[in-house]
């Protein structure tokens, strides 16, 4: 898979009702997985989305997640920039780059669902995440 970049949207528990309603808007195919389905299943937030992603006819990629608790949400400032991809030379690469300069927020490292992965804001106050697939079974 070549690497994609993409918008993901925060939302403070309305991440499903959201991507239902923006995938009635561009069509397309909605997968959304809970905190519950990766390793939370008992927990409080076991229903809110770890991650969702919709993928249009049109080409547009779309991702999204409710916010963990403790972590601020703030309506208008909650979009992130995505780079995800299985090249993970060149992921690594925009990753020591965007970086560089700016703060980490999680670093760049294998996660409980498989993927390396990573939370910067770069030196200009944008926020990324980078996404480096794992290998699949």
């Amino acid at each position: 898979m070549a690497s994609r970049l993409n918008p993901y949207l925060s939302f403070d528990g309305t991440a499903r009702q959201a991507m239902e309603f923006y995938k009635d808007v561009f069509g397309g195919t909605l997968a959304l997985n809970t905190y519950g389905d990766v390793g939370q299943p008992g927990g409080a937030d076991a229903d809110r989305i770890m991650h969702a992603m919709l993928e249009t006819p049109s080409g547009f990629t779309l991702m999204a997640a409710d916010v963990p608790p403790g972590m601020e949400h703030t309506p208008g400032t909650n979009i992130t920039v995505s780079l995800s991809g299985d090249d993970d030379a060149d992921l690594r690469g925009y990753w020591e780059k965007l970086s560089a300069g700016g703060s980490v927020a999680v670093p760049l490292e294998k996660q409980m669902w498989g993927d390396v992965f990573g939370m910067c804001t770069d030196r200009f106050g944008i926020p990324w995440m980078v996404d480096i697939t794992g290998p699949q079974s």
